[in-house]
């Protein structure tokens, strides 16, 4: 099996530099941009590298890019799975970094305002994971979340050896092995700089 992780396009909260979390916030125009970047890479890759499905979480920013990438690969978008939503950030949701030490201090991100526990999601992104390889293990399957979600979902499948920030319209290719999941391709982003022929 093997996995392609993306997280969504650019939003108009992510150019202000809002934590969105859960907050539905669609994509903006240079979000759908980037969206079409990546196809447009998958598919100059696929006779090396083809993909079967997309599933998406259930948060439009998400599912759009899903839906526009699939349209341009003409692959099937699966029902989105709850486990693929972003982390909840409680309070911090829709506020800048500015906003938040304001409010807080500069150890906001220490204090109990409502955030989902890494804990958590790391388990309920490893549950998708590991159901996804018992359903379709012989699939190649394209996977659309979040910058939060996918961070805490290298650092327990990795043991903290990825921590770099996860940029929109990144892609990341694991495959399953056993009982580990091999890291193929890392946050990979060439694909916004617009040269498909350095990605094969």
């Amino acid at each position: 099996m093997i996995v392609g992780l993306i997280r969504h396009g650019l939003t108009d909260w992510n150019a202000a530099g809002k934590i969105q979390g859960q907050s539905d916030i669609p994509l903006n125009d240079e979000g759908r941009k980037q969206a079409v970047r990546l196809a447009e890479r998958l598919k100059y890759e696929s006779d090396t590298q083809p993909w079967d499905f997309i599933i998406t979480s259930g948060l439009s920013r998400a599912q759009e890019t899903g839906l526009i990438i699939a349209d341009i690969l003409g692959i099937p978008v699966y029902d989105p799975d709850s486990r693929l939503m972003e982390r909840a950030f409680g309070q911090i949701e829709g506020l800048t970094s500015e906003e938040r030490e304001s409010l807080w201090g500069k150890d906001w991100n220490t204090l109990d305002l409502g955030q989902e526990k890494d804990e958590d999601i790391r388990k309920r992104a490893l549950e998708f994971m590991e159901e996804l390889n018992g359903r379709y293990p012989d699939k190649h399957i394209l996977v659309v979340s979040h910058g939060a979600l996918l961070a805490q979902l290298y650092i327990a499948l990795y043991d903290n050896k990825y921590t770099e920030r996860i940029g929109n319209l990144s892609l990341t290719i694991v495959e399953k092995k056993e009982r580990d999941w091999n890291l193929l391709l890392y946050n990979c982003t060439r694909h916004l700089e617009g040269n498909l022929k350095g990605t094969k």
